[in-house]
């Protein structure tokens, strides 16, 4: 075996390309602002889906030719056109305002250094490439005057955050107020445990940190209730009382990043409810802002549409009628006037566009009061995505097809990770349950609560009636799920029985990963990229419910995401779609699982629990067996008594039994 060279010489060479990477990235940052020039003179879009779909492929297929990953190539793009995108926009904004161009700006902003309104300003000012005067504030009030009044160019304020949503207190503040919205900047919050260096976290009894950030991590604080919870004006004010105390028994919750300025490390991080944690901050300035029509903009109204019925949704059809896109609608009461709401509405247009104008003639008519709070470059920059027959590239491995002229040839057919050709047919087996060709399987589906005596009758006569498995239904509702879920998969256990838990919120999860033989993914979180990822990084078996408004496509890209992520044990569930008629049951496509059956490797289970009627599940059992699906869901009354619940299991015994022949 050939002898490494020594970690040293390997740890230079990679320091060496780093730092090449990074020249080459402002090297391309400097070719991106050439063409900002370029569209400035020829006022084209500053972006061009098209070429970017057709940059992706050709580097993605370039990278599968050096060895490099997919998703690996896509991600490290889709970041790379982020960053060309904004700096585009924040140029050719400069260049149309070039009143408000100076080396430096004074920015008034929550805090002190280290808050993460001063990172999100500090941010903006890098972007474009000027200095940052900062100038922290005690309160949103003390930002916008520092603005009205002069001492500062721009006022930085939270409007709202993935987590917590919408910070209404700054909704009240811009009632008041002459200032105008001048743009928008949105960071990921990445909340931490900071403590002086070497700080245990046993020894941890008093956390300081600002309203948001405790809301933001309120399941975090719950695991901890030996800490005590001091409210603070900012983050930047909660490390600095961390700072100063002379004692380790003191932590705060803030990022990473502003920690560093004050001397404290992480002990803990990930805190906040969800992983995708951001914050959204709108810029305020004296004057209004030109936005050029190349730019994707965004306008901020605001209104009152008096106490009449129907007037907000009259408002909102004059939007509609001029094909404006409503993307925020929040309400705050009007001091002084009881039971009546003003309504912040942002709409995705420029401000002075036809459509936008036209709309504010019809609005300043039907209500009692409207006002633009600015007109603004969005700065949501939508990554461009690929199909997934873009995406996978791969050969059919069908022997039939293979002949030795293939071998140096290149691979032609594309598929997901779901097709068929990608690889043979998925089996999976659990306990009792064996997914695939050969077997025909039966589960039961229950919803929670069910304490541990009835789970043990129910567990029995499940077995007894020829179930393979049991499918749990409302996590939420159980009280103590980790200790309840861990005795009701003991119960189902003692009986051979395969514990399928179905999960609705992404809080559920790794709870019920711990002690679930397999997990279904309801149709509900199906587009939910962040659950399906982290699913794909577990080792039990994944079942993926098609969501009742989604098409087979969509629920083969959904399985591909949790594929490409590892989990290779992934099977999908048909429950039903809807009609055009919301109020009626979802009705059963017998058509999808003809087709997944034909396109896909993954096996197939049928839910009859919420579009069959009880007098036609024999027949569609029959049907879906002919039909190739791999095993059916059925459906006990949640509402109803044990007793009840014991004797529809038992009636299905005569039907699985003929089934299993």
């Amino acid at each position: 075996m050939k002898t490494p060279q020594p970690l040293d010489q390997t740890r230079e060479q990679i320091t060496s390309l780093d730092n090449d990477l990074l020249q080459l990235l402002a090297k391309r940052r400097a070719l991106s602002l050439e063409v900002a020039r370029s569209k400035e003179v020829d006022v084209r879009p500053i972006r061009d889906t098209k070429r970017e779909k057709e940059l992706l492929a050709r580097l993605i297929k370039q990278g599968r030719e050096k060895g490099l990953d997919a998703h690996y190539v896509l991600s490290l793009y889709q970041s790379i056109i982020e960053d060309s995108v904004l700096s585009q926009q924040a140029y050719l904004h400069g260049r149309a305002n070039p009143q408000a161009q100076k080396q430096q700006y004074c920015i008034a902003y929550l805090g002190a250094r280290g808050s993460y309104s001063y990172l999100a300003a500090d941010r903006y000012c890098q972007r474009r490439q000027v200095e940052m005067l900062d100038l922290g504030c005690q309160s949103f009030d003390e930002i916008v005057h520092a603005v009205e009044s002069g001492h500062a160019d721009y006022g930085f304020l939270p409007i709202e955050n993935t987590s917590s949503g919408s910070i209404n207190e700054v909704y009240d503040v811009l009632q008041h107020t002459s200032l105008s919205i001048v743009g928008e900047t949105t960071i990921e919050v990445g909340h931490c445990l900071l403590a002086k260096e070497s700080t245990n976290l046993k020894e941890i009894k008093t956390v300081y940190a600002h309203p948001q950030p405790i809301s933001q991590c309120s399941r975090y604080l719950s695991q901890h209730p030996e800490f005590k919870l001091e409210y603070c004006a900012s983050s930047a004010e909660a490390m600095e009382k961390v700072l100063e105390a002379n004692s380790k028994d003191v932590a705060a919750i803030g990022s990473a990043e502003g920690g560093a300025l004050y001397q404290l490390e992480a002990i803990e991080k990930g805190l906040a409810n969800q992983s995708i944690n951001q914050s959204r901050f709108i810029v305020v300035a004296r004057k209004s802002v030109a936005v050029p029509s190349q730019l994707p903009a965004k306008c901020t109204l605001i209104m009152a549409t008096g106490q009449k019925p129907g007037a907000l949704v009259e408002a909102l059809l004059v939007l509609k009628a001029h094909n404006l896109n409503m993307s925020k609608l929040e309400s705050r009461p009007i001091p002084g006037t009881p039971w009546e709401e003003m309504f912040y509405l942002d709409i995705d247009a420029n401000l002075d566009s036809q459509a936008m104008q036209s709309a504010l003639v019809e609005l300043e008519r039907i209500t009692r009061f409207i006002k633009v709070l600015g007109c603004y470059p969005c700065e949501t920059v939508k990554p461009t995505e690929l199909s997934n027959s873009q995406l996978i590239i791969e050969p059919d491995t069908s022997k039939a097809q293979h002949t030795k002229a293939d071998d140096n040839a290149q691979p032609t057919q594309e598929a997901n990770r779901a097709h068929r050709s990608y690889k043979q047919q998925t089996q999976i087996s659990v306990r009792q349950l064996q997914l695939n060709d050969d077997h025909f399987n039966a589960l039961v589906q229950a919803s929670l609560p069910i304490d541990e005596d009835s789970i043990g009758q129910l567990a029995q006569v499940i077995k007894e009636s020829g179930f393979q498995g049991i499918v749990l239904q409302g996590l939420s509702q159980q009280a103590g799920l980790e200790h309840s879920l861990a005795e009701l998969a003991d119960k189902l256990h003692q009986f051979n029985l395969v514990c399928i838990a179905s999960v609705e919120q992404e809080q559920e999860l790794k709870v019920a990963a711990k002690y679930a033989d397999m997990l279904l993914i309801s149709g509900k979180q199906m587009f939910n990229q962040e659950m399906l990822t982290l699913a794909g990084t577990l080792t039990i078996p994944i079942m993926l419910e098609r969501n009742t408004m989604a098409s087979i496509d969509e629920l083969l890209q959904a399985a591909h995401q949790v594929l490409s992520n590892g989990n290779q044990q992934v099977a999908l569930c048909e429950s039903g779609i809807r009609t055009f008629d919301q109020s009626a049951k979802p009705t059963l496509d017998i058509s999808a699982l003809i087709e997944l059956k034909r396109i896909c490797h993954l096996p197939v289970i049928t839910n009859l629990s919420y579009s069959v009627d009880s007098e036609a599940i024999a027949s569609q059992s029959h049907g879906l067996k002919q039909l190739g699906s791999d095993g059916v869901i059925y459906p006990i009354e949640p509402q109803a008594e044990l007793e009840l619940q014991l004797k529809q299991c038992t009636g299905y015994a005569s039907l699985l039994g003929q089934l299993h022949k």
